[in-house]
């Protein structure tokens, strides 16, 4: 069950942080972080971390409110999941980093806790449809 809704949830994930960093945020991420910026994305890394991200939030967020039958859980559970893990590396950013920005901090606590609080949503939404 779990290697489902992973399977499920990796695209959903991608596809809305794509649109996110590629589309709507792109220039904002830019210009508040300037020369802390790769000039080309490490591909390894993000790869890791969307798997870690997504297994975290399956295992501990969106299996738990399927097997509990709750749209509901995943909502919030998700949002407490995004804010806490985004959270870890703003704020840390922010306590060692010369420099670091704060309003990036602000608008990716938000981003986070938005992001997987629609991407658990969502999943259990397509595993319910699916029957999963």
């Amino acid at each position: 069950m779990t290697a489902l809704l992973i399977l499920i949830a990796l695209p959903v994930f991608f596809t809305v942080d794509l649109v996110w960093l590629g589309l709507v945020a792109r220039t904002f991420y830019r210009r508040q972080m300037g020369a802390l910026l790769r000039p080309t994305t490490n591909w390894v890394a993000a790869v890791a971390f969307y798997a870690v991200f997504v297994a975290g939030l399956v295992v501990l967020v969106t299996a738990p409110a399927y097997d509990a039958g709750s749209w509901g859980d995943a909502l919030w559970r998700g949002a407490v999941f995004g804010f806490v893990t985004y959270a870890t590396y703003d704020l840390t950013n922010l306590a060692t980093l010369r420099d670091w920005p704060v309003p990036m901090t602000f608008a990716d606590l938000a981003w986070g806790t938005v992001l997987a609080a629609s991407v658990s949503t969502a999943t259990y939404g397509l595993a319910t449809a699916f029957g999963v």
